[in-house]
């Protein structure tokens, strides 16, 4: 069984975070062994262009960051679930989703109590600007 729609189900919850302005953080994490690549992180910008996801590729030497809208997003950061990351993280004021690959690599979705009280700055910057 393929792990994609699950997937895609977190990252309707990623949409929704932002659209309903609750979007804090999200993060791709927890590699499979000892890998270059350590974590994506995941930041909404503002910039001439309007809204955009600051995409942060952290290696073992270097940092690379991209700029992605959100679907863009999307099938940049899908490719890298199950190679090298098992785990994706979205941190919400209202709750903490975590997207999990367990070992036969089947994808599941959990929510927990929320990790933050405040969205991102950039979130509550579009609040405030009614965008």
């Amino acid at each position: 069984m393929s792990f994609q729609p699950v997937f895609a189900q977190f990252w309707e919850k990623v949409k929704e975070s932002i659209e309903n302005k609750t979007y804090a953080k999200l993060t791709l994490a927890k590699t499979i062994g000892d890998t270059e690549l350590k974590n994506i992180y995941v930041r909404p910008v503002l910039s001439e262009e309007g809204f955009k996801l600051s995409l942060t590729a952290r290696y073992k030497t270097e940092e690379i960051e991209s700029f992605h809208t959100l679907d863009e997003a999307f099938f940049v950061l899908a490719p890298y679930m199950n190679n090298p990351f098992l785990t994706a993280l979205l941190f919400t004021t209202e709750n903490d989703i975590t997207f999990k690959l367990n070992k036969k690599r089947v994808g599941s979705i959990i929510e927990q109590a929320p990790t933050f009280k405040n969205a991102s700055d950039v979130i509550i910057e579009m609040k405030e600007k009614g965008l």
